[in-house]
């Protein structure tokens, strides 16, 4: 830009702020922003059961009208044994009724909810007084299908036996094939046998045994939508039950193409597999159950419908439940305010619990982060938001906790206005290995973090300006002069953060030295202009000290910080091959950190604007923004940018990710790259994947500082629990108190 365009810019900007002013509020009036009404929907989360014995073999799992799970094993009939969500239980030895541990069960199925066992000699049940007991002759019979009537199909994998209370038996055997497994066919009134090669019908009328499918290698089949679809190892097709022939081509586009169960369950095609399970969902795609956070093994071997609602999958290493439970979004909030207060505060931090053993959330502890300082301003203001839509007292005292925490990061260390990382009693942190960012305090009994980031000012600034603009308590007070106590450090020490040794910070650093050092596409230059601005507009706007807007001016009007926030975020980019070391370091690729502080920051940047004409410009910037992250589908990303007043801000994408979040936030290891059913994308600056993001409960736990195209995760396997309170809760506190998601509804 120009010197003569900028000074004419600056100077319309002047004349016309006041007569902007009168046209906004007009206009503001007549915007309508769209509202999510909260609504109860399917919430879904696993209770899992591990199997105990390494050399046992898991075949079928049921749950009776009674809501009892039973498990068809080499071991026998097992059950389930305690188990809630996050607190596993284990499959048991089922003793409750003696003759059956007896018994050489070798299958199982269910009758009108019923539970029928299969051993070497009956095909019998303890329902109906016990009254069902019909002989055979297989005594290797493992396969069993309870049809209409007390009617019976079974099967040793060689020969078939029909077995009926009112019709004659009947036996008989594939052709050249050996049978894997039988189901029932309700609408025909007819059973299917499923053989390696082929699939036959039984007609329970006339005893006939008819082969109408042959072909390729199978593994499992089931009877959806007047179609047979049979599962191989190479994906699944359907075939017409009349003619026999294939329906369309072998289905591959999916999660895991090794197919070993195929079930319907309320109309739905569920899948086993050796990856995990799926759903096909109405639009062609799938919910996928793949890892510890839903199963405790990914080979499938049966899936079945629960009678309380849930879905039983059942794994070589236990059965995963699969709980579906009608709740709203503030239901969903309400768990998770007591998930952060139960086992992520530490010392008023919000914080993350680590070092547990395998998931095991009463094994972990609370661990110290360099980012302390910011996700507890995120959780910080997310109760801030609380506490202004509902008054709660529990808010307002989580909020006086916090910020004592907060209040204690600048008070511990000996360096004016500076906020540590974090703190710690000593004993507890290896200081000697790590003294760049741990130092010793006065007090014996305390050790401080430094080094702090341009990530955690911004954070302190923005849950501050929350605070103060949105609370008529002490704390608004106490919040303002936290403002007044980082910004003016700031500016005093040439717009920079000084650490305990004199000097600043590798990334606190808003100068015009270190800011336009950078090549205009590298997204630090852009970030640090922004987020400055910011800061300086919320101190100005809660202390009225004329020095932080005239800094402000002079940053914009003298040093092109205007100009960089505005710069559109297409024009982002590496760094050319001439620039210097740091630059492209900087610019290897999308910094989706950046993303964080940018958003954060634009609460101060569009909110305490110094005019309305600034405002509108702002509002042009974070809209520029949000285009460029609407793939994400972040749910914070989108409700932030609703602060603008904007309409289009995809806000059922925003209630998307607040419902598909998962509410098990345990790092357990994810793997998505192996599937067939994402259409992947070449290598780019953004880091993106694939075409189409995949849902949070799919992809690794992460905060809203990581790529949200990220596919697996590996190693740590479920050794840390993150805390909701910055990932969950501040996008949707947020949405509360805008008032695009309306309170709970029935």
């Amino acid at each position: 830009m120009e010197k003569s365009f900028c000074n004419y810019f600056w100077a319309l900007l002047l004349v016309f702020a006041g007569c902007s002013k009168v046209l906004k509020e007009r206009a503001r009036a007549d915007v309508r922003l769209p509202v999510y009404q909260d609504v109860p929907y399917l919430q879904d989360y696993a209770v899992k059961y591990a199997v105990q014995k390494k050399d046992i073999s898991l075949a079928k799992v049921f749950m009776d009208r009674n809501n009892v799970v039973q498990v068809a094993s080499s071991d026998g009939v097992l059950r389930t044994h305690d188990g809630q969500f996050l607190f596993p239980g284990v499959l048991v030895e089922d003793k409750t009724y003696r003759p059956l541990t007896d018994k050489n069960v070798s299958g199982m199925t269910i009758y009108e909810d019923q539970f029928v066992y299969l051993d070497d000699r009956a095909v019998f049940s303890n329902a109906w007084a016990g009254n069902l007991y019909l002989d055979h002759d297989l005594p290797n019979a493992f396969a069993v299908a309870a049809g209409n009537d007390f009617e019976f199909l079974i099967s040793d994998g060689t020969s078939l036996q029909f077995l009926s209370k009112l019709k004659v038996p009947w036996k008989g055997a594939l052709d050249n094939d050996s049978i894997q497994d039988i189901l029932y066919d309700g609408a025909g009134k007819n059973f299917w046998v499923l053989g390696k090669k082929s699939v036959a019908r039984f007609d329970t009328a006339t005893s006939k045994l008819e082969t109408v499918v042959q072909g390729r290698e199978f593994t499992c089949f089931a009877r959806f939508n007047d179609s047979l679809i049979l599962g191989t190892n190479s994906g699944y097709l359907a075939m017409d039950t009349s003619s026999g022939n294939q329906i369309g081509d072998v289905h591959t586009k999916l999660p895991s193409t090794e197919i070993t169960d195929l079930e319907v369950i309320d109309g739905q095609l569920w899948f086993g597999s050796t990856e995990g399970a799926f759903r096909l969902r109405e639009d062609g795609k799938f919910d996928y159950y793949y890892g510890k956070r839903w199963l405790p093994g990914n080979l499938v071997k049966h899936i079945s419908k629960g009678t309380d609602g849930s879905v039983l999958i059942l794994t070589d290493a236990g059965l995963g439940q699969i709980v579906f439970e009608k709740m709203t979004l503030f239901d969903k909030a309400q768990y998770f305010q007591k998930q952060v207060r139960n086992r992520h505060i530490r010392l008023g931090f919000n914080a993350s619990l680590v070092a547990m053993e395998n998931g095991n959330i009463d094994s972990g502890r609370l661990s110290d982060s360099d980012n302390d300082g910011l996700w507890t301003t995120m959780y910080l203001a997310g109760e801030v938001f609380r506490y202004a839509v509902t008054e709660s007292p529990e808010a307002l005292q989580n909020c006086r906790e916090s910020m004592e925490a907060m209040e204690r990061l600048f008070s511990i260390n000996p360096v004016p206005g500076f906020p540590s990382r974090s703190f710690e009693r000593s004993g507890y942190i290896d200081v000697l290995h790590d003294p760049d960012r741990w130092q010793h305090t006065d007090d014996p009994e305390w050790d401080w973090k430094a080094t702090t980031s341009s990530d955690e000012a911004i954070g302190h600034i923005f849950a501050y300006g929350v605070m103060a603009e949105l609370m008529d308590n002490e704390l608004k007070d106490r919040a303002i002069a936290l403002i007044d106590t980082l910004v003016g450090h700031i500016v005093r020490n040439d717009m920079s953060m000084v650490d305990f040794d004199g000097k600043p910070t590798t990334w606190g650093r808003w100068n015009p030295e270190y800011v336009n050092a950078r090549p205009k596409m590298v997204g630090d230059r852009k970030v640090n202009s922004s987020n400055i601005i910011s800061m300086l507009q919320t101190a100005y706007h809660f202390t009225g000290k004329e020095k932080y807007k005239e800094k402000a001016f002079d940053l914009m009007h003298d040093h092109g910080y205007f100009e960089n926030l505005m710069r559109p975020m297409k024009e982002i980019a590496r760094a050319p091959a001439d620039a210097d070391d740091w630059s492209k370091m900087l610019s290897e690729s999308w910094n989706h950190s950046d993303d964080e502080m940018y958003f954060v920051g634009y609460w101060g940047l569009h909110r305490y604007a110094f005019n309305d004409t600034l405002k509108l410009r702002y509002k042009e910037a974070i809209i520029d923004h949000w285009e460029m992250e609407r793939p994400e589908r972040e749910g914070a990303w989108n409700i932030m940018t609703a602060l603008t007043g904007t309409p289009e801000f995809d806000l059922e994408e925003a209630a998307w990710y607040l419902r598909e979040h998962p509410m098990d936030l345990i790092t357990w290891n994810v793997r998505n790259s192996h599937r067939k059913d994402m259409e992947p994308m070449a290598p780019n600056f953004r880091r993106q994947t694939i075409r189409e993001v995949l849902p949070p409960d799919e992809r690794p736990i992460q905060r809203h500082n990581t790529n949200m195209f990220r596919l697996d995760k590996v190693g740590g396997d479920g050794n840390q629990e993150y805390s909701a309170g910055d990932i969950w809760l501040l996008p949707y506190w947020m949405g509360r108190y805008l008032g695009v998601i309306s309170e709970p509804r029935p």
